[in-house]
């Protein structure tokens, strides 16, 4: 609850505004000098103070509430003050207003509009801290981000910023890491990051793919095996949680782990034990799991080819990487990295913001490889990328967004209703019954 000061030398004054108040919900203090008043706006958390300009008999020339509203301006320069004046210091008033007042009303007030100024104040108040509370986090983090190492990474999206900020974050612990997203999107470049910052960037960072593997490889390639063990294996093999020890082991596409495979990682991570293939003999190893999936683990989960328990030692954070389709801002960005120094047309431009980029980062990438490659110098236009860019015509239908594409596109552009209903095609009326629906703030 707000807390108001009310200054004034008449009793009836101070009930009175003090009854007005406190029936609209304030919290008031009063005081009848100016040494009282001092005293509580410093001792206290005072949102608002009404004054009024004179604080002994018979005295009309306004100078004891000059004063005093010097001195409540030295203590806190951005405390909002109302002046309660008659005609005779009405100049004085104007002067402080001048001078940084937030209002003067004359003697006597009118209720209805001594309310909507108060109202008005203290939301303004509540608007400015909220904002330098965001300026203030976001310089905190903007130096984090400098100072930190991200491994090439390129973005100007708010919700990579997002993604970035907590990987930066999350790095100096040693918690297990799930990065989500679709193919391309950058799940082993955000891991990377997580690397480099973390307690462990000068310790071994081995990267496996476990979709890349036959299943009944997978576990060999983890673990190890010995010479035998399986046919065509003819000598001991180190796996990468050995050649990991001490340091991370980033294992990709993770949903592709064969259940076998699953129950051995569950061990490794809760006791850090495990077998090679074909050995009997115990190994205990110390490494940093991070991992990364396209798959709905949780769907996944239900039918019986992941295991629960596994997906909560994994999934301690979860960093979520939306496409690159949701992060617009990202796309010219990128195209001024991989096509450094290079000048797209501006209707080429509109057309790589237009396509909807299935292949993410990954295809943007080869993309400008292809358009580098084809025309060497001069501007480049959309034919030198070798698109298929889809034009959003009336004919043409979208999609309807779930819960998560909508909180991307809330963050995406920092809550403009206007700016996110555009995003989907939607009119702000029907964004806002989707908002109510998945019981999204905004």
């Amino acid at each position: 609850m707000e807390k108001i000061l009310i200054v004034d030398d008449n009793p009836a004054i101070l009930d009175a505004l003090s009854l007005l108040l406190e029936i609209h919900g304030f919290n008031v203090v009063t005081a009848s000098n100016p040494f009282e008043a001092i005293q509580a706006v410093q001792y206290q958390r005072i949102a608002l103070v009404i004054q009024d300009m004179n604080f002994t008999a018979d005295t009309t020339s306004g100078e004891e509430g000059k004063e005093l509203f010097y001195a409540l301006r030295e203590i806190n320069p951005h405390l909002p003050i109302i002046l309660i004046t008659a005609w005779t210091e009405l100049s004085t008033a104007v002067e402080l207003v001048k001078a940084g007042a937030a209002d003067y009303l004359p003697k006597p007030w009118d209720d209805a509009k001594l309310l909507t100024c108060v109202n008005n104040l203290i939301e303004l108040g509540k608007a400015k801290q909220q904002n330098e509370t965001f300026t203030r986090h976001q310089q905190e983090r903007d130096a984090s981000v400098r100072q930190a190492n991200l491994v090439g990474l390129v973005y100007k999206s708010t919700a990579m910023e997002h993604i970035v900020n907590l990987a930066i974050q999350v790095a100096k612990s040693d918690i297990s890491v799930l990065i989500t997203g679709p193919n391309g999107s950058g799940k082993e470049r955000i891991a990377q990051i997580i690397q480099a910052n973390s307690l462990l960037a000068d310790k071994p960072f081995i990267t496996v793919n476990a979709g890349a593997l036959p299943s009944e490889l997978i576990e060999a390639e983890l673990f190890g095996a010995e010479a035998g063990a399986y046919t065509g294996i003819t000598k001991q093999r180190i796996g990468r949680f050995e050649a990991a020890d001490g340091g991370t082991l980033f294992l990709d596409e993770i949903g592709n782990l064969p259940l076998s495979g699953q129950m051995k990682l569950l061990r490794i991570l809760q006791t850090g034990e495990f077998e090679r293939l074909g050995s009997t003999q115990t190994r205990k190893v110390n490494v940093r799991v991070i991992s990364a999936t396209n798959e709905d683990l949780s769907h996944a989960i239900k039918t019986g080819q992941f295991r629960e328990d596994l997906y909560y030692r994994l999934n301690v954070i979860e960093l979520n990487l939306p496409s690159l389709a949701h992060r617009p801002d990202d796309i010219l960005a990128l195209v001024a990295h991989f096509l450094p120094e290079r000048t797209l047309s501006l209707s080429t431009e509109k057309a790589l913001l237009a396509h909807s980029w299935p292949g993410n980062v990954r295809e943007l990438e080869n993309a400008c490889k292809r358009a580098g490659v084809l025309k060497p110098t001069g501007v480049i236009e959309l034919a030198d990328f070798g698109l298929q860019v889809e034009t959003n015509t009336p004919t043409q239908t979208r999609a309807e967004p779930n819960k998560q594409e909508i909180e991307l596109a809330m963050r995406e552009y920092k809550g403009v209703i206007a700016k996110v209903a555009r995003h989907f095609g939607l009119s702000r009326q029907a964004l806002y019954r989707r908002l109510d629906k998945f019981k999204i703030e905004y």
